[in-house]
């Protein structure tokens, strides 16, 4: 018998900087998930690449990246990806949904979302764990936990079915699941410093970001020189 088998559900370009450190954004999940005897696939989704019908049983699980792109759009690849997402709820599929990824994965499932009301958050947030019982007895959880984030989007509104298991001062929804099978994840557990820091000077260029109407929650003094 053959190991458990995953896909990454790249919803996002791939820039030469994170090709050149990390092999790609793919590069970077495989390094923070995949165990011994496990085979990872990629589908870039937001380029139109998805799993057929035949393909889907064949994976245990799929991982929903972060995106440049608004979880709460209608371009032509996110109406796809909220059926296929549908589709892996039906097949009670393993789903991680990650920044946009936890966003899409809460519209499929028929909740809301939207532009946060506070704005970005991008830096180091603390986030706070929902009471114990909302977690597997099997998983010991800290009360608090430091992630990195990047987003100005944000869950508004849960499905019916799902519950939060995380929140911090800026968002109410740092973390949610549904059944034992769903988990979104507003934050960015993959992140390195490096990569953020990229990030946000990728955001500088484009003018998503202008530097002087933040404050950062991270020390830019330790910023790698470009």
């Amino acid at each position: 018998m053959g190991g458990k088998r995953f896909a990454v559900l790249l919803c996002a370009e791939d820039s030469e900087y994170v090709v050149k450190m990390y092999g790609g954004y793919f590069g970077v999940f495989v390094r923070m998930l995949a165990e011994e005897g496990e085979t990872w696939d990629v589908y870039r989704v937001a380029s139109g690449e998805f799993p057929e019908d035949d393909e889907i049983d064949t994976f245990d699980g799929f991982v929903i990246t972060g995106s440049c792109n608004d979880a709460h759009g209608n371009d032509v690849w996110i109406c796809k990806l909220l059926s296929l997402l549908k589709k892996l709820d039906s097949k009670k599929k393993k789903i991680l949904g990650i920044c946009f990824g936890h966003q899409i994965l809460c519209r499929a499932l028929g909740g809301k979302t939207g532009r946060a009301v506070s704005g970005w958050d991008i830096g180091i947030t603390t986030i706070n764990f929902s009471a114990p019982s909302k977690l597997s007895s099997s998983v010991k959880m800290p009360a608090v936990l430091s992630v990195i984030e990047c987003h100005r989007d944000e869950v508004k509104e849960l499905p019916a079915r799902a519950e939060v298991i995380a929140w911090s001062n800026k968002t109410g929804v740092e973390m949610f699941r549904c059944g034992d099978h769903i988990m979104g994840i507003q934050g960015h557990p993959e992140y390195t410093k490096d990569i953020l820091f990229h990030l946000i000077n990728r955001l500088l260029q484009r003018d998503f970001i202008v530097v002087h109407v933040f404050t950062f929650n991270i020390d830019l003094s330790t910023r790698p020189l470009d």
